[in-house]
């Protein structure tokens, strides 16, 4: 092997370890997040990372076949954070002035807006 396979061989390598750390890490956040949005971010970060993997894997291999792949796993990706992130802006969002939480108006007992 030349000098130049062999460096790109180990930047492979160096790929490898950081995105199944990252993946042990991500794991581990997935387990503790405290709020739904970050279990939300942390499952974002997963399609990311299996993006790279399967880059790496293509990388290693020579070969283009997982392009296709990796592309279907990046819109899916997306398209399922904006939709994470739109259901959470609804279900976070302040109620309006004179209706309560349930939607319900908050008149007082004369008819009037509290």
């Amino acid at each position: 092997m030349s000098v130049p396979e062999t460096v790109d061989r180990a930047l492979l390598t160096a790929a490898v370890v950081v995105i199944v750390i990252a993946g042990a890490a991500l794991l581990e956040r997935i387990r503790r997040g405290p709020s739904m949005l970050d279990r939300a971010i942390s499952l974002d970060v997963c399609a990311a990372l299996i993006i790279a993997g399967l880059g790496a894997k293509s990388a290693f291999a020579r070969d283009s076949f997982y392009f296709p792949i990796m592309l279907v796993l990046a819109f899916l990706g997306f398209t399922g954070s904006v939709g994470i992130a739109r259901f959470i802006a609804v279900r976070d969002r302040p109620p309006r002035p004179g209706k309560d939480r349930a939607g319900n108006g908050t008149e007082g007992p004369e008819g009037e807006s509290r």
